[in-house]
């Protein structure tokens, strides 16, 4: 995609992505600073949200902290079960673009009842209900996004966390020029129409990989853009049982996919259920792969940055509006106060 022809940049979705490599340039890791003192006197580190404002940010940071020595607990859940957990020894970062999500506000306010102290707000909007209830909010820089799915805020809250936990390691945040480039890149890249043929004809879009938020984030865009069905399958689900009502109509992304395991997608998916398998990779695979730069220690960004070219050039080849789907609204649930 790109901004130079009309099909692409006549629609909000399409402005934000290509805003994102210079939201991503610009990232202050200093913005999370004034919030260590506080997660340090405390156990763990639980973050929430919905929807795009938990499935990448949270998962990704979380992902980030299990491949390391272990410092303190990273956790993430949606906000209505939340509210069954003990936090009392956890430090809550509660995610919502808006400010407004029903969620996350009803869940704040059962913890200042029970006097919880360390509730914190990543928003993407000033003087908002969420902002009003926790015990400090932090903005996003990005500005208000007009289309329905979130893309460019969802990249600055994983920045955000991202720049949280290695403020707590003492580490520098650094490279994030080089991720601004590879990111551009992705968002730019053309894609084999042959690849976007296939996605464009399945009935279901399946995507897989790590749970690190990028599979799971593109499955939730794949409704939002492209309008069809899709689900995450987490690691190796795909050879668990599901392949048993799986069609060769249907399609499956795979994202990084693992070094090994990939044999076996080869003989259960395409020879057994007869299904198109593509990857999304650095690295060759057995299967037809889009191929991107590795992202290193930011691979994740850049994996979902090309996630949302390909959604997009599927939407497009669909002819579909993508800014005005036909049920799905900005905030999800907003809360009214009663």
């Amino acid at each position: 995609m790109n901004l130079k022809e009309e099909k692409y940049s006549k629609y909000a979705l399409v402005r934000e992505m290509m805003e994102t490599p210079g939201i991503i340039k610009s990232f202050d890791p200093g913005v999370s600073g004034r919030f260590v003192k506080t997660i340090r006197s405390r156990k763990g580190l639980f973050l929430t949200g919905e929807g795009s404002s938990r499935i990448f940010p949270a998962k990704r940071a979380i992902f980030s902290s299990l491949k390391r020595k272990f410092f303190m607990p990273v956790i993430t859940e949606g906000c209505t079960q939340a509210r069954e957990y003990n936090l009392d020894d956890y430090v809550v970062f509660a995610a919502s673009n808006s400010g407004q999500t029903k969620e996350v506000i009803r869940m704040v306010i059962d913890l200042k009842k029970k006097n919880h102290s360390a509730i914190f707000a990543l928003t993407a909007n000033k003087n908002t209900k969420l902002e009003e209830f926790a015990t400090d909010t932090h903005v996003l820089s990005c500005g208000k996004e007009n289309a329905v799915a979130a893309t460019k805020s969802v990249i600055e809250q994983g920045l955000f966390y991202d720049s949280l936990l290695r403020n707590l390691w003492n580490e520098k945040m650094e490279g994030l020029k080089e991720l601004a480039d590879k990111t551009e890149q992705v968002l730019t890249a053309k894609i084999d129409a042959g690849i976007i043929d296939i996605i464009k004809k399945a009935d279901v879009i399946y995507f897989t990989g790590r749970d690190n938020g990028v599979a799971g984030e593109l499955a939730l865009k794949t409704n939002e853009i492209t309008r069809k069905k899709s689900a995450f399958l987490e690691g190796t689900f795909a050879l668990h049982g599901i392949e048993e009502v799986m069609d060769k109509n249907e399609v499956l992304i795979w994202i990084n996919p693992f070094n090994v395991d990939q044999d076996k997608f080869q003989e259960c998916l395409v020879k057994g259920v007869g299904m198109n398998v593509i990857a999304v990779s650095s690295e060759k695979t057995l299967f037809p792969t889009i191929t991107i730069p590795d992202g290193g220690q930011y691979a994740e960004y850049v994996q979902l940055a090309a996630g949302w070219n390909i959604l997009v050039e599927t939407g497009v080849a669909l002819g579909i509006n993508l800014d005005k789907p036909q049920r799905a609204r900005k905030v999800g649930n907003e809360y009214v106060a009663e």
